[in-house]
């Protein structure tokens, strides 16, 4: 007990924050927000594919290298998460980025066809996008987040689901031919 307040050390920490939280200033804030965009254009839609209207970045190229590619591009994706934590978006924000980041991850890992996705998914485009939404509309409505949220970890439960249901259907199937 602290004999000069009257109040114990741990009453004190919790009545005043140990670091103080600073608004960011306008200049600031944009200038994360270009940095996110230009991250963004490097790793999606760096390059135009010549006779069409795809662009290529830097994720799908990494894809290309086995084993580390993949987690090497979404590792440069997670800068863009830093940046949306220092400009406070939502949690909710920072959730879907993280999944859209993990579906790009996952799908990516597929050889061939996850990079064909990765062109078309540009999970780091979308991401800046809802950096960019988040950052500058403090009134912004999160309800469509959570939906996409709700929608993909359901989506996942029911393929996860099913894909355990065909598995059990598929050894009953097997040990009743091997049983004959």
């Amino acid at each position: 007990m602290n004999s000069h307040s009257g109040s114990s050390p741990a009453h004190d920490r919790e009545a005043k924050p140990s670091v103080e939280v600073l608004p960011l200033r306008d200049d600031v804030r944009e200038h994360l927000i270009e940095l996110a965009d230009i991250l963004a254009k490097v790793l999606d839609t760096t390059v135009r594919i010549p006779g069409t209207s795809l662009y290529l970045g830097l994720d799908p190229l990494l894809g290309l290298i086995p084993g580390i590619g993949d987690a090497l591009a979404n590792l440069l994706g997670t800068i863009m998460l830093g940046l949306a934590t220092r400009l406070r978006v939502p949690r909710i924000v920072l959730a879907r980025m993280s999944l859209n980041l993990l579906i790009n991850g996952a799908v990516g890992a597929v050889p061939i066809a996850g990079d064909l996705f990765s062109v078309w998914f540009r999970s780091h485009a979308r991401n800046a996008v809802l950096l960019r939404e988040a950052a500058t509309r403090l009134d912004r409505e999160t309800r469509l987040d959570w939906f996409y949220v709700g929608g993909i970890i359901g989506g996942t439960a029911v393929l996860l689901l099913l894909a355990i249901a065909f598995v059990v259907w598929l050894v009953v199937k097997v040990w009743s031919m091997i049983a004959l």
